[in-house]
């Protein structure tokens, strides 16, 4: 089993919340949260239903805004605070600095695989062939060399999910989202596509945020989080272990 290191404590966090709240009507998601997740760092929340761990996810990528307290992210320009950016702004932000994984892919069935992977610049302005040409890579990185020309439907549902991964990463999005990213895989095929996320994401000094029902997908994160009531309810880093797997760029090697 792969464990990925925790960045170095010395730099300042790429996401940061400050006693973050949210209510959906009379419910409270989020109670007060804080948190900061450091550059390099692969972070797995976990909850039982309702807990507010998909909340948090989406506070922290800027899909919604908190009733209350503070997002902020590490861009390369300098900090950003992401609850008191227009939609606009936000929108913009999602596109160019954070890549999503969700449970179904969430793929455009009538377009094919190096199609789904490309759209995300293409919408920013990229000229096709550029597009495809960077989509190409990612899909040979990721071990899907050969289904570019495929629909979705005609892959299966690990390679599927492989081709979200890629769709993420191909805009070189400093923060990977993945919201129960193995949840429809069987475990085999689910360890496959967890090796495949992290190797492209934190071996890159990316950072992955993950929420997941899974025990295995969490031993894989550097950190876990466990969340009750919209509140944090733990937070504990693993030991630094030697990564075993590498993302090379031209080819993902599993090791399993």
């Amino acid at each position: 089993m792969t464990l990925h290191n925790v960045a170095p404590t010395h730099t300042p966090p790429v996401l940061a919340a400050q006693a973050v709240m949210k209510s959906y009507g009379p419910t409270q998601a989020l109670a007060g949260v804080s948190l900061a997740v450091a550059p390099g760092e692969s972070v797995a929340i976990m909850g039982a239903s309702g807990s507010g761990k998909t909340t948090l996810l989406h506070v922290l990528a800027g899909i919604i805004t908190p009733d209350a307290g503070s997002v902020t992210f590490q861009s390369i320009a300098g900090p950003l605070r992401v609850n008191e950016m227009s939609e606009k702004e936000r929108s913009r932000l999602r596109r160019e600095s954070f890549g999503f994984v969700f449970q179904q892919g969430l793929l455009l069935p009538e377009l094919t695989v190096v199609e789904n992977v490309a759209l995300p610049l293409m919408i920013a302005g990229y000229p096709r062939r550029e597009a495809e040409g960077r989509a190409l890579h990612w899909l040979h990185a990721l071990g899907l060399a050969g289904l570019e020309a495929r629909r979705i439907g005609e892959v299966s549902g690990g390679q599927a999910q492989r081709v979200a991964i890629a769709r993420a990463q191909v805009t070189g999005a400093t923060v990977i989202f993945a919201d129960e990213p193995t949840g429809a895989l069987d475990s085999s095929t689910g360890e496959e596509v967890m090796s495949a996320l992290l190797d492209s994401t934190v071996s890159q000094g990316h950072t992955l945020v993950v929420v997941t029902h899974d025990e295995t997908v969490a031993a894989r994160c550097s950190r876990t989080i466990r969340m009750r009531d919209g509140l944090l309810e733990a937070d504990a880093a693993r030991a630094q272990h030697p990564a075993g797997a590498q993302f090379l760029g031209a080819g993902w090697e599993q090791q399993r």
